[in-house]
Formats: structure tokens, C-alpha cells, sequence
């Protein structure tokens, strides 16, 4: 009797490590986020909001027009954190988590970029904005162009950087690059949750911010931890993994969009990175219909402008976002 007593008991502590463990998870994360908040300076808060049938956390800081940072893989919010403060002073300024990661709702579906695009406008219509600067990275570029397309009376300008858009040429270079053998792994079913889980900051580390950044040492090691945490849940890192997955539909969606585009675009990029390629991006959108493109060049930098020339590229938003 007593040794089936014990092991109701240890039985039940397992149970319930495991049903708790997801939300210690989430209650860590949440703290962390509440406490890098506070870094930024007086006036920026942490929030959530229903969107698209999901939540999306979300940091939200100064006053002013409305400029929305989203960001890319593997990084979530925190990676405007260099930025947030300067634009802060005259913009009202939101960083979001995309769907599935960071403080946001975990999700295993509709990472399609004109879907995301939906999320960033039920969290605009939700906070009641209007005629917002829309600014994205990496896949967060790929949701701005989606949303631009999707809404443009909702929006007074974007941008894009580094970062080609899937569909346009020239993509297919991109997707032949052997520097960017990640896309065809991240899309491969199954395999790369095996390889990645538990090894995030490694992945991050070593695969990403040490190989596509002109200055590794602009990301430390506590950022790629933080970044880490924010992909460590099976459902969050299956999420990362779907905006690679969703490539090919964002491709038939992208390829399709030809009506005439009148809403500003800068198209910005590392001279290290996807610098070289904005003439060929930018002509691409125009024969697509978009016809106020601009291109600019971020000198000294790899993949992460925001984290190695953060000075460069707050200066450069904050230009443009106040046209």
C-alpha cells in the first residue's frame, strides 16, 4: 500500500511538472520581456492583443505618428530594442512578436506573409490607429511588402530591409545562394525540430548571427540567449521554421500582385548583405506595378542592420517615416 501510495504521489508531481512546465515557460518569458521593457525608458509598456484568431505581445512606446517594427528570424521585438528609444522621441513607436513566437500566442499555422499581414492590421484596427509606417526585417520585410499590398490605404510608407521577397526575382538567385542553405533545410519536414530543439542558442549563434552579420559581436550572447528562449517551446520553433515553409505560397502571392502601387517603399540593405541586390529588387517591384521605390544603402553591416548600425537605421526610418 505504501509503495502504491509513493508512486500515485511521484506519478502525480511528474503530471504536474509537465502540465506546469509550458506555463513556468511563459510566465519566464513574460517576466523577461517585463524587465528588458523597462531598459528601453520611461513610457514603454508591454501588451497583448486578440488578432486573426491568435495574440499578438506587442511593446509600444512614445508618442506621435504610428511607426510598426516587425521583425525577422530568429530574432522577435527585442531586436529594435537599439532602435525603439531614438524613434521613441517623435514617433509613437510599436514592436511586435509575430505569430507563434517570442510573448505571442503559440501557433502551428498560417505563417503564409499575407496572412501575417492580417495579424499587423487587426492589431492596427484594434488599437485604433491610422496611416501607420510600417518597417520589417528579414521575414518581417516580407510581412510589410504583404501588408502594402493587402492595405495600402492603411499605410503612409514602408520598409523593407535586407531581404529579397519571395516570387520576385531575383529570388530564385537567393534560393540558389549556398549562403542561404537554411531556407531549403528550414523547409524540410520534421528534420530540422529534431536538430534545432534544445540547440537554439548554437543554431542562432554559430548558424545565423555569426555567419550573416558583418559585426557578430553587435548581437551578444545574452540577445541570442534571450532570442533562444523566445523559439524554445516545440510549438515556437515549429512556428520559426513555418515562415521558411510558407515560402512557396508567399511566392504565388507576391508573383501575382501587379496592380498599380502608389504607397511609398525604401528598400534598405547592408553593403555586406542584400545591399548589392536592391536595384534588381526595386525593378522588379516597379514592373509590378509599385511606382515610388527607392533604394538604400546601410554602409558597414551585414544582415543586422538593426543591431550593427542602429543609429544608421533609426536615422533612416525616422527620415522617411516623417514624409
Amino acid at each position: 500500500m505504501i509503495i502504491r501510495l509513493n508512486t500515485v504521489k511521484a506519478f502525480g508531481v511528474f503530471f504536474i511538472l509537465i502540465v506546469c512546465g509550458g506555463f513556468f515557460c511563459r510566465a519566464q518569458q513574460r517576466s523577461q520581456n517585463d524587465s528588458l521593457v523597462i531598459k528601453l525608458g520611461k513610457g514603454f509598456v508591454s501588451d497583448t492583443a486578440g488578432v486573426n484568431g491568435t495574440t499578438m505581445h506587442y511593446v509600444r512606446g512614445g508618442t506621435g505618428p504610428v511607426v510598426i517594427l516587425v521583425h525577422g528570424f530568429p530574432e522577435d521585438w527585442y531586436e529594435w530594442h537599439k532602435i525603439m528609444p531614438r524613434l521613441s522621441k517623435k514617433f509613437t513607436v510599436i514592436a511586435v512578436d509575430l505569430r507563434g513566437v517570442g510573448g505571442s500566442k503559440e501557433t502551428l499555422a498560417n505563417f503564409e506573409k499575407a496572412n501575417m499581414a492580417g495579424d499587423i492590421h487587426q492589431l492596427i484596427v484594434r488599437l485604433k490607429l491610422e496611416h501607420v509606417y510600417i518597417v520589417g526585417h528579414d521575414v518581417g520585410g516580407m510581412v510589410t511588402y504583404a501588408f502594402v499590398r493587402r492595405y495600402p490605404k492603411e499605410a503612409r510608407g514602408v520598409m523593407i530591409l535586407d531581404v529579397g521577397l519571395p516570387g520576385l526575382p531575383p529570388w530564385n538567385d537567393d534560393k540558389a545562394n549556398p549562403m542561404l542553405w537554411h531556407f531549403g533545410f528550414q523547409q524540410t519536414p520534421k528534420l530540422p525540430e529534431h536538430l534545432i530543439a534544445g540547440r537554439q542558442f548554437i543554431y542562432f549563434r554559430e548558424g545565423m548571427f555569426d555567419r550573416f552579420a558583418l559585426n557578430a559581436k553587435a548581437i551578444t550572447d545574452a540577445e541570442v540567449t534571450h532570442y533562444a528562449n523566445s523559439y524554445s517551446a516545440p510549438e515556437q520553433l515549429r512556428a520559426g521554421l513555418g515562415f521558411y515553409r510558407a515560402f512557396p505560397a508567399d511566392e504565388k502571392f507576391n508573383a501575382g500582385q501587379r496592380s498599380a502601387l502608389n504607397v511609398p517603399i525604401v528598400l534598405a540593405g547592408g553593403d555586406h548583405s542584400v545591399g548589392p541586390n536592391l536595384p534588381r529588387i526595386a525593378e522588379s517591384l516597379r514592373k509590378n506595378g509599385c511606382t515610388n521605390v527607392i533604394t538604400r544603402v546601410i554602409a558597414k553591416s551585414g544582415h543586422y542592420v538593426a543591431d550593427e548600425q542602429p543609429e544608421m537605421v533609426a536615422e533612416l526610418i525616422g527620415r522617411y517615416a516623417s514624409l
